[in-house]
């Protein structure tokens, strides 16, 4: 079912400075900020050749990673993303398996313009997934 691993996101509290740090301290190549009203977000992607790096910061206080900020201050790993063929037939063999979707259960825009879902954390060792359709 799991294609190759997307990214890896890291929720950060001001986007601004980490992007400085990763392009400066890093060399990496940023992309220009994304905001995601729908995901309560607004990211970049750092290109490291074989991945991505996704840099989060919270779109106002509803966002769903500001809770996260509050018990991390200083940010920290948040999720990764794997990419599957079928994001509906992933989604329903999951379910029939027990693992428990995130949201509606419907898929949603990711950043990529790509349909994803995020996986229950308590379900997958305390990691939280995200599923992306390639």
């Amino acid at each position: 079912m799991l294609g190759r691993l997307n990214h890896v996101a890291v929720v950060v509290p001001d986007l601004a400075t980490a992007v400085a740090t990763y392009r400066e301290t890093l060399g990496a190549r940023v992309t220009e900020p994304q905001t995601l009203p729908e995901h309560g977000v607004t990211v970049v992607f750092i290109d490291v050749g074989n991945t991505k790096i996704e840099l989060l910061e919270p779109l106002g206080e509803a966002s769903p990673i500001a809770a996260f900020l509050d018990k991390n201050p200083s940010g920290g790993m948040h999720h990764v993303c794997y990419e599957v063929e079928d994001i509906l037939a992933a989604r329903d063999k999951l379910k029939a398996g027990g693992a428990r979707v995130l949201g509606d259960g419907n898929p949603k825009t990711g950043a990529h313009g790509k349909p994803v879902l995020f996986l229950h954390p308590k379900d997958f060792f305390g990691t939280l997934i995200e599923l992306e359709q390639s």
